[in-house]
Protein backbone atom coordinates (compact mmCIF):
# COMPACT_ATOMS: atom_id res chain seq x y z
CA UNK A 1 0.00 0.00 0.00
CA UNK A 2 1.41 3.41 -0.65
CA UNK A 3 0.34 6.19 1.32
CA UNK A 4 0.83 9.90 2.34
CA UNK A 5 0.11 11.94 5.09
CA UNK A 6 -2.88 14.96 5.42
CA UNK A 7 -3.94 16.97 7.96
CA UNK A 8 -6.49 18.87 6.68
CA UNK A 9 -10.35 19.24 7.60
CA UNK A 10 -11.12 16.28 5.00
CA UNK A 11 -14.34 14.39 4.67
CA UNK A 12 -16.03 12.95 7.47
CA UNK A 13 -19.18 10.93 7.75
CA UNK A 14 -22.16 10.11 9.60
CA UNK A 15 -24.79 7.56 8.88
CA UNK A 16 -27.86 7.70 11.12
CA UNK A 17 -30.88 5.25 10.96
CA UNK A 18 -34.20 3.97 12.73
CA UNK A 19 -35.10 0.33 12.59
CA UNK A 20 -37.59 -1.96 13.21
CA UNK A 21 -36.73 -5.19 14.59
CA UNK A 22 -38.57 -8.43 13.57
CA UNK A 23 -37.54 -11.76 15.85
CA UNK A 24 -33.80 -11.81 16.18
CA UNK A 25 -32.23 -14.78 15.45
CA UNK A 26 -30.64 -15.88 18.58
CA UNK A 27 -26.74 -15.45 18.89
CA UNK A 28 -24.61 -17.09 21.26
CA UNK A 29 -23.25 -16.11 24.49
CA UNK A 30 -19.92 -16.69 24.13
CA UNK A 31 -19.69 -14.89 20.56
CA UNK A 32 -20.70 -11.70 21.80
CA UNK A 33 -17.72 -11.57 24.33
CA UNK A 34 -15.12 -12.85 22.13
CA UNK A 35 -12.93 -10.34 21.37
CA UNK A 36 -11.13 -11.83 18.60
CA UNK A 37 -11.20 -10.23 15.47
CA UNK A 38 -11.16 -13.24 13.01
CA UNK A 39 -14.25 -14.52 15.57
CA UNK A 40 -16.31 -11.06 15.44
CA UNK A 41 -15.73 -11.73 11.59
CA UNK A 42 -18.46 -14.41 11.84
CA UNK A 43 -20.43 -11.94 13.14
CA UNK A 44 -20.54 -9.62 10.34
CA UNK A 45 -20.45 -12.81 7.98
CA UNK A 46 -23.97 -13.93 9.42
CA UNK A 47 -25.36 -10.41 9.08
CA UNK A 48 -24.47 -10.00 5.74
CA UNK A 49 -25.97 -13.06 4.80
CA UNK A 50 -29.42 -12.67 6.25
CA UNK A 51 -29.40 -8.89 4.34
CA UNK A 52 -28.21 -10.89 1.22
CA UNK A 53 -31.17 -13.68 1.45
CA UNK A 54 -34.01 -11.72 2.99
CA UNK A 55 -33.75 -7.81 2.56
CA UNK A 56 -36.48 -6.43 1.01
CA UNK A 57 -34.78 -6.01 -2.10
CA UNK A 58 -32.01 -6.82 -4.00
CA UNK A 59 -28.55 -5.48 -2.87
CA UNK A 60 -25.24 -5.05 -4.14
CA UNK A 61 -22.53 -6.33 -2.53
CA UNK A 62 -19.49 -4.19 -3.31
CA UNK A 63 -21.78 -1.39 -1.98
CA UNK A 64 -22.80 -2.72 0.89
CA UNK A 65 -19.14 -3.79 1.90
CA UNK A 66 -17.79 -0.22 0.96
CA UNK A 67 -20.39 1.36 3.38
CA UNK A 68 -19.83 -0.91 5.97
CA UNK A 69 -16.00 -0.24 6.00
CA UNK A 70 -16.70 3.80 5.85
CA UNK A 71 -19.29 3.09 8.99
CA UNK A 72 -16.68 1.50 10.82
CA UNK A 73 -13.76 4.06 10.13
CA UNK A 74 -16.21 7.15 10.44
CA UNK A 75 -17.26 6.18 14.25
CA UNK A 76 -13.52 6.33 15.35
CA UNK A 77 -13.62 9.89 14.49
CA UNK A 78 -14.62 13.02 12.15
CA UNK A 79 -11.94 12.46 10.02
CA UNK A 80 -11.28 9.13 9.66
CA UNK A 81 -13.33 7.64 6.61
CA UNK A 82 -13.33 4.90 3.18
CA UNK A 83 -13.30 6.26 -0.55
CA UNK A 84 -13.81 5.06 -3.76
CA UNK A 85 -12.13 4.98 -6.41
CA UNK A 86 -14.02 8.60 -7.59
CA UNK A 87 -13.50 9.49 -4.19
CA UNK A 88 -9.81 9.25 -4.12
CA UNK A 89 -9.01 10.56 -7.38
CA UNK A 90 -10.97 14.03 -6.33
CA UNK A 91 -8.63 13.63 -2.83
CA UNK A 92 -5.55 13.55 -5.14
CA UNK A 93 -6.58 16.04 -7.66
CA UNK A 94 -7.45 18.57 -4.90
CA UNK A 95 -3.94 18.79 -3.27
CA UNK A 96 -2.56 19.42 -6.81
CA UNK A 97 -4.80 22.61 -6.57
CA UNK A 98 -6.98 21.67 -9.26
CA UNK A 99 -10.77 20.28 -8.14
CA UNK A 100 -14.17 20.35 -9.81
CA UNK A 101 -17.29 21.49 -6.88
CA UNK A 102 -17.90 24.49 -5.47
CA UNK A 103 -15.15 25.44 -3.36
CA UNK A 104 -15.65 24.53 0.22
CA UNK A 105 -14.09 22.58 3.31
CA UNK A 106 -16.51 20.30 5.11
CA UNK A 107 -17.01 18.11 7.74
CA UNK A 108 -20.27 16.28 9.07
CA UNK A 109 -21.74 17.44 12.65
CA UNK A 110 -25.11 16.60 14.01
CA UNK A 111 -25.97 14.58 10.98
CA UNK A 112 -25.55 18.00 9.27
CA UNK A 113 -22.64 19.33 6.64
CA UNK A 114 -20.98 22.00 8.62
CA UNK A 115 -18.73 24.46 6.26
CA UNK A 116 -15.10 24.55 7.88
CA UNK A 117 -14.28 27.55 5.46
CA UNK A 118 -14.84 28.59 2.00
CA UNK A 119 -12.09 28.90 -0.63
CA UNK A 120 -11.22 32.07 -1.74
CA UNK A 121 -12.59 33.17 -5.34
CA UNK A 122 -14.53 30.07 -5.77
CA UNK A 123 -18.31 29.51 -6.42
CA UNK A 124 -19.38 29.03 -2.48
CA UNK A 125 -17.00 32.17 -1.30
CA UNK A 126 -18.43 34.21 -4.21
CA UNK A 127 -21.87 33.13 -3.10
CA UNK A 128 -21.63 34.38 0.23
CA UNK A 129 -20.77 31.07 2.36
CA UNK A 130 -18.97 31.33 6.11
CA UNK A 131 -17.12 29.19 8.11
CA UNK A 132 -19.48 27.48 10.89
CA UNK A 133 -22.28 27.23 8.04
CA UNK A 134 -24.90 24.01 8.02
CA UNK A 135 -25.66 22.44 5.18
CA UNK A 136 -29.11 20.88 5.53
CA UNK A 137 -30.42 20.28 2.29
CA UNK A 138 -29.12 19.86 -1.35
CA UNK A 139 -31.40 20.43 -4.56
CA UNK A 140 -33.94 20.12 -1.73
CA UNK A 141 -33.00 16.95 -0.27
CA UNK A 142 -32.13 16.88 3.57
CA UNK A 143 -28.56 15.38 3.65
CA UNK A 144 -29.79 13.35 7.21
CA UNK A 145 -28.96 9.99 6.50
CA UNK A 146 -26.43 10.56 3.71
CA UNK A 147 -22.97 10.24 4.60
CA UNK A 148 -20.69 13.14 3.71
CA UNK A 149 -18.85 11.25 0.86
CA UNK A 150 -22.74 10.90 -0.50
CA UNK A 151 -23.43 14.34 0.46
CA UNK A 152 -20.33 15.96 -1.04
CA UNK A 153 -20.43 13.66 -4.62
CA UNK A 154 -24.35 15.07 -4.78
CA UNK A 155 -23.07 19.18 -4.11
CA UNK A 156 -19.99 18.08 -7.30
CA UNK A 157 -21.06 17.94 -10.85
CA UNK A 158 -20.08 18.98 -14.12
CA UNK A 159 -18.68 22.55 -14.51
CA UNK A 160 -21.50 25.26 -15.40
CA UNK A 161 -24.40 23.42 -13.80
CA UNK A 162 -26.14 24.63 -10.80
CA UNK A 163 -26.98 23.12 -7.48
CA UNK A 164 -29.23 24.82 -4.90
CA UNK A 165 -28.17 24.15 -0.78
CA UNK A 166 -30.10 25.29 1.84
CA UNK A 167 -28.28 27.04 4.43
CA UNK A 168 -28.64 27.23 8.48
CA UNK A 169 -26.73 29.88 9.85
CA UNK A 170 -26.57 30.85 13.67
CA UNK A 171 -29.48 33.98 14.39
CA UNK A 172 -30.77 33.70 10.66
CA UNK A 173 -33.58 31.50 8.91
CA UNK A 174 -32.34 28.59 7.00
CA UNK A 175 -32.15 29.96 3.00
CA UNK A 176 -31.17 28.33 -0.17
CA UNK A 177 -28.30 29.56 -2.02
CA UNK A 178 -28.07 28.80 -5.77
CA UNK A 179 -24.53 28.06 -6.93
CA UNK A 180 -22.64 27.39 -10.49
CA UNK A 181 -20.44 24.35 -10.49
CA UNK A 182 -16.57 25.52 -11.43
CA UNK A 183 -13.69 23.61 -12.49
CA UNK A 184 -12.19 25.06 -9.02
CA UNK A 185 -8.30 26.15 -9.19
CA UNK A 186 -6.48 27.03 -6.14
CA UNK A 187 -3.74 28.99 -6.48
CA UNK A 188 -2.58 28.64 -2.87
CA UNK A 189 -0.21 32.00 -2.57
CA UNK A 190 -1.89 35.28 -3.09
CA UNK A 191 0.44 38.56 -2.19
CA UNK A 192 -0.34 42.43 -2.34
CA UNK A 193 2.11 45.24 -1.51
CA UNK A 194 0.13 47.63 1.00
CA UNK A 195 2.33 50.39 1.77
CA UNK A 196 5.84 49.33 3.59
CA UNK A 197 4.09 46.48 4.35
CA UNK A 198 4.00 42.70 2.27
CA UNK A 199 1.17 41.21 2.87
CA UNK A 200 0.54 37.47 1.76
CA UNK A 201 -2.50 35.15 1.91
CA UNK A 202 -2.25 31.37 2.09
CA UNK A 203 -5.24 29.71 0.78
CA UNK A 204 -4.38 26.42 0.98
CA UNK A 205 -1.76 24.50 1.46
CA UNK A 206 -1.32 22.15 -1.82
CA UNK A 207 1.93 20.74 -3.29
CA UNK A 208 3.03 24.47 -4.78
CA UNK A 209 2.52 26.43 -1.44
CA UNK A 210 6.33 26.29 -0.09
CA UNK A 211 7.80 27.27 -3.83
CA UNK A 212 5.67 29.98 -4.18
CA UNK A 213 5.74 31.25 -1.03
CA UNK A 214 9.37 31.30 -1.14
CA UNK A 215 9.11 33.21 -4.66
CA UNK A 216 6.26 35.70 -3.63
CA UNK A 217 8.64 36.86 -0.24
CA UNK A 218 11.67 37.68 -2.50
CA UNK A 219 9.53 39.30 -4.76
CA UNK A 220 7.60 41.56 -1.94
CA UNK A 221 11.20 42.40 -0.45
CA UNK A 222 12.37 43.35 -4.19
CA UNK A 223 9.23 45.43 -4.74
CA UNK A 224 9.06 47.65 -1.28
CA UNK A 225 12.89 47.97 -1.14
CA UNK A 226 14.85 45.50 0.79
CA UNK A 227 15.41 48.75 3.42
CA UNK A 228 12.02 50.28 3.21
CA UNK A 229 9.58 47.07 4.37
CA UNK A 230 8.35 46.87 7.69
CA UNK A 231 7.08 44.14 8.10
CA UNK A 232 5.08 40.71 6.80
CA UNK A 233 1.44 39.90 6.99
CA UNK A 234 0.06 36.74 6.71
CA UNK A 235 -3.08 36.34 6.75
CA UNK A 236 -4.31 32.34 7.42
CA UNK A 237 -7.88 32.95 7.78
CA UNK A 238 -10.20 30.23 6.77
CA UNK A 239 -7.23 28.42 5.76
CA UNK A 240 -8.42 24.65 5.86
CA UNK A 241 -4.93 23.32 5.41
CA UNK A 242 -3.11 20.96 3.73
CA UNK A 243 -0.51 18.65 2.77
CA UNK A 244 1.67 18.19 6.38
CA UNK A 245 5.25 18.75 4.13
CA UNK A 246 3.78 22.11 2.85
CA UNK A 247 2.73 23.60 6.63
CA UNK A 248 6.88 22.13 7.99
CA UNK A 249 8.63 24.31 4.67
CA UNK A 250 6.09 27.36 5.21
CA UNK A 251 7.45 27.28 8.76
CA UNK A 252 10.69 26.99 7.97
CA UNK A 253 11.31 30.08 5.92
CA UNK A 254 10.96 32.37 8.59
CA UNK A 255 13.11 30.15 11.46
CA UNK A 256 16.45 30.50 12.20
CA UNK A 257 16.10 26.75 13.32
CA UNK A 258 14.22 24.43 16.47
CA UNK A 259 11.56 22.26 16.39
CA UNK A 260 8.75 23.05 13.98
CA UNK A 261 6.00 20.26 14.91
CA UNK A 262 6.26 16.86 16.04
CA UNK A 263 3.40 13.87 15.72
CA UNK A 264 2.65 11.02 18.31
CA UNK A 265 0.98 8.02 17.35
CA UNK A 266 -0.29 5.97 20.31
CA UNK A 267 3.31 4.04 19.86
CA UNK A 268 5.87 6.44 21.25
CA UNK A 269 9.07 5.11 19.45
CA UNK A 270 6.88 6.54 16.37
CA UNK A 271 6.96 10.05 17.37
CA UNK A 272 8.43 11.67 14.51
CA UNK A 273 9.71 15.47 14.91
CA UNK A 274 10.22 18.30 12.20
CA UNK A 275 12.49 20.79 12.54
CA UNK A 276 13.99 24.17 10.76
CA UNK A 277 16.66 24.48 8.87
CA UNK A 278 19.11 27.15 9.17
CA UNK A 279 18.38 30.71 7.19
CA UNK A 280 15.46 33.14 7.50
CA UNK A 281 14.14 34.38 4.58
CA UNK A 282 13.33 37.76 5.73
CA UNK A 283 16.67 38.34 7.79
CA UNK A 284 14.36 39.06 11.17
CA UNK A 285 11.29 41.51 9.67
CA UNK A 286 8.36 41.85 11.96
CA UNK A 287 5.57 39.27 11.15
CA UNK A 288 1.93 38.85 11.85
CA UNK A 289 -0.09 36.18 11.52
CA UNK A 290 -3.81 36.60 11.02
CA UNK A 291 -6.32 33.64 11.87
CA UNK A 292 -10.02 32.73 12.58
CA UNK A 293 -12.41 30.13 13.53
CA UNK A 294 -11.71 28.42 9.61
CA UNK A 295 -8.11 28.32 10.07
CA UNK A 296 -7.58 24.39 10.18
CA UNK A 297 -4.57 22.03 10.52
CA UNK A 298 -1.66 23.20 8.24
CA UNK A 299 -2.14 26.55 8.64
CA UNK A 300 -2.19 26.20 13.31
CA UNK A 301 0.70 24.24 12.42
CA UNK A 302 2.30 27.43 10.98
CA UNK A 303 0.71 29.54 13.56
CA UNK A 304 1.86 27.56 16.51
CA UNK A 305 5.40 27.05 15.32
CA UNK A 306 5.67 30.89 14.81
CA UNK A 307 3.89 31.50 18.09
CA UNK A 308 6.16 29.38 20.48
CA UNK A 309 9.72 30.78 19.03
CA UNK A 310 8.22 34.26 19.38
CA UNK A 311 8.97 34.92 15.91
CA UNK A 312 5.86 36.10 15.27
CA UNK A 313 2.41 37.49 17.18
CA UNK A 314 -0.89 35.72 16.21
CA UNK A 315 -4.17 37.96 15.63
CA UNK A 316 -7.65 37.68 15.27
CA UNK A 317 -9.54 34.70 16.70
CA UNK A 318 -9.10 30.84 18.04
CA UNK A 319 -8.89 28.87 15.24
CA UNK A 320 -10.64 25.61 14.30
CA UNK A 321 -8.46 23.11 16.76
CA UNK A 322 -8.06 20.09 14.21
CA UNK A 323 -4.62 18.46 15.84
CA UNK A 324 -5.01 14.96 14.29
CA UNK A 325 -2.91 13.63 10.94
CA UNK A 326 -4.52 11.47 8.62
CA UNK A 327 -2.56 9.01 7.12
CA UNK A 328 -4.03 8.01 3.07
CA UNK A 329 -3.65 4.24 1.93
CA UNK A 330 -4.37 3.30 -1.16
CA UNK A 331 -6.35 0.03 -1.78
CA UNK A 332 -5.31 -1.38 -5.08
CA UNK A 333 -8.39 -2.00 -7.27
CA UNK A 334 -11.10 -0.20 -4.94
CA UNK A 335 -10.10 3.35 -3.81
CA UNK A 336 -8.04 4.19 -0.39
CA UNK A 337 -9.04 4.79 3.41
CA UNK A 338 -8.13 8.29 5.99
CA UNK A 339 -7.09 7.20 9.10
CA UNK A 340 -6.17 8.83 11.89
CA UNK A 341 -2.63 8.10 12.97
CA UNK A 342 -1.46 10.58 15.05
CA UNK A 343 -2.07 14.02 17.10
CA UNK A 344 0.45 16.73 16.31
CA UNK A 345 2.38 18.93 19.40
CA UNK A 346 3.53 23.05 18.91
CA UNK A 347 7.28 23.32 19.64
CA UNK A 348 5.97 23.83 23.27
CA UNK A 349 4.36 20.39 23.63
CA UNK A 350 1.15 21.46 23.48
CA UNK A 351 -1.67 19.81 21.50
CA UNK A 352 -4.42 21.50 19.38
CA UNK A 353 -6.32 19.24 18.95
CA UNK A 354 -9.97 20.63 20.16
CA UNK A 355 -8.47 23.58 21.59
CA UNK A 356 -7.29 25.25 18.67
CA UNK A 357 -4.71 28.15 18.65
CA UNK A 358 -5.94 31.33 21.35
CA UNK A 359 -4.32 34.47 19.22
CA UNK A 360 -2.19 36.67 21.11
CA UNK A 361 -4.67 39.70 20.83
CA UNK A 362 -8.22 39.32 19.87
CA UNK A 363 -9.76 40.86 17.22
CA UNK A 364 -12.93 40.36 16.68
CA UNK A 365 -15.20 40.95 13.15
CA UNK A 366 -16.50 44.74 12.61
CA UNK A 367 -17.31 47.31 10.38
CA UNK A 368 -16.53 51.05 10.57
CA UNK A 369 -19.37 52.95 11.27
CA UNK A 370 -19.35 56.77 10.20
CA UNK A 371 -20.95 58.63 12.80
CA UNK A 372 -22.80 61.83 12.32
CA UNK A 373 -20.80 64.98 12.65
CA UNK A 374 -21.33 67.38 15.79
CA UNK A 375 -22.90 70.70 13.59
CA UNK A 376 -22.52 73.92 15.60
CA UNK A 377 -20.01 72.63 17.95
CA UNK A 378 -16.56 74.68 18.28
CA UNK A 379 -15.06 77.48 19.38
CA UNK A 380 -16.47 79.89 17.07
CA UNK A 381 -20.17 78.75 18.63
CA UNK A 382 -19.09 80.07 21.71
CA UNK A 383 -20.57 83.34 22.52
CA UNK A 384 -18.97 86.59 22.46
CA UNK A 385 -15.93 84.23 20.35
CA UNK A 386 -13.44 86.39 18.50
CA UNK A 387 -12.47 85.67 14.69
CA UNK A 388 -9.41 84.72 12.79
CA UNK A 389 -10.00 87.68 10.99
CA UNK A 390 -9.54 91.10 13.23
CA UNK A 391 -12.71 93.62 13.44
CA UNK A 392 -15.08 90.27 12.47
CA UNK A 393 -16.83 87.70 14.73
CA UNK A 394 -16.37 84.19 14.28
CA UNK A 395 -19.74 83.41 13.40
CA UNK A 396 -19.62 85.99 10.49
CA UNK A 397 -15.98 84.54 9.11
CA UNK A 398 -16.83 80.52 9.70
CA UNK A 399 -20.27 80.04 8.54
CA UNK A 400 -18.99 79.80 4.83
CA UNK A 401 -16.62 77.85 5.85
CA UNK A 402 -18.88 75.38 8.14
CA UNK A 403 -21.41 75.50 5.01
CA UNK A 404 -18.26 74.16 2.66
CA UNK A 405 -17.46 71.65 5.23
CA UNK A 406 -20.61 69.95 5.34
CA UNK A 407 -20.92 69.99 1.69
CA UNK A 408 -17.41 67.99 1.62
CA UNK A 409 -18.38 65.71 4.00
CA UNK A 410 -21.48 65.00 2.15
CA UNK A 411 -20.09 64.29 -0.69
CA UNK A 412 -17.67 62.08 0.90
CA UNK A 413 -20.22 60.20 2.45
CA UNK A 414 -21.91 59.36 -0.80
CA UNK A 415 -18.79 58.31 -2.22
CA UNK A 416 -18.04 56.12 0.20
CA UNK A 417 -21.66 54.50 0.19
CA UNK A 418 -21.45 54.08 -3.41
CA UNK A 419 -18.07 53.02 -4.02
CA UNK A 420 -17.30 49.22 -3.30
CA UNK A 421 -13.81 49.69 -3.39
CA UNK A 422 -14.31 51.41 -0.46
CA UNK A 423 -15.27 48.40 1.93
CA UNK A 424 -12.93 47.54 4.96
CA UNK A 425 -11.57 44.98 6.42
CA UNK A 426 -11.29 45.49 10.14
CA UNK A 427 -9.16 42.89 11.26
CA UNK A 428 -6.70 43.16 8.40
CA UNK A 429 -6.27 46.96 9.25
CA UNK A 430 -5.86 46.39 12.65
CA UNK A 431 -3.68 43.55 12.13
CA UNK A 432 -1.44 45.88 9.42
CA UNK A 433 -1.61 48.53 12.64
CA UNK A 434 0.35 46.38 15.28
CA UNK A 435 2.65 45.60 12.27
CA UNK A 436 3.56 48.88 12.42
CA UNK A 437 3.70 49.26 16.05
CA UNK A 438 5.92 46.26 16.55
CA UNK A 439 8.47 47.75 14.07
CA UNK A 440 8.47 51.23 15.43
CA UNK A 441 9.18 49.39 18.85
CA UNK A 442 12.14 47.69 17.29
CA UNK A 443 13.71 50.61 15.80
CA UNK A 444 13.45 52.38 19.23
CA UNK A 445 15.07 49.46 20.55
Amino acid sequence: MHYRQFIFGLLTASLLSGTALATPSPVKEETKSQKDPYVLMELFGAVFSEVKEEYVEETDNQKMIETAIDGMLSALDPHSGYMDESSFEDMETQTKGEFGGLGIEVSSENGFVRVVSPIDDTPAFKAGLQAGDYITHIDGLSVMGLSLNEAVKKMRGKAGTKVTITVSRKDAEPFDVIITRAIIKVKPVKSEVKGDIGYIRIVSFSEATVQMMRETIEKLIKEIGKDKIHGILLDLRNNPGGLLDQAVGVSDLFLDGGEIVSTRSRRPEDTTRHSASKGDITNGLPIVVLINEGTASAAEIVSGALQDHHRALIVGLKSFGKGSVQTVRTIPGFGGIRLTTARYYTPSGNSIQAKGITPDIVIPRAKIEELPVLNGFGEQNLPKAISSVVGKKASETDKIKSTKVADTLKDSKDKTENDEENKTDYQLDRAIDILHAIYLSQERN
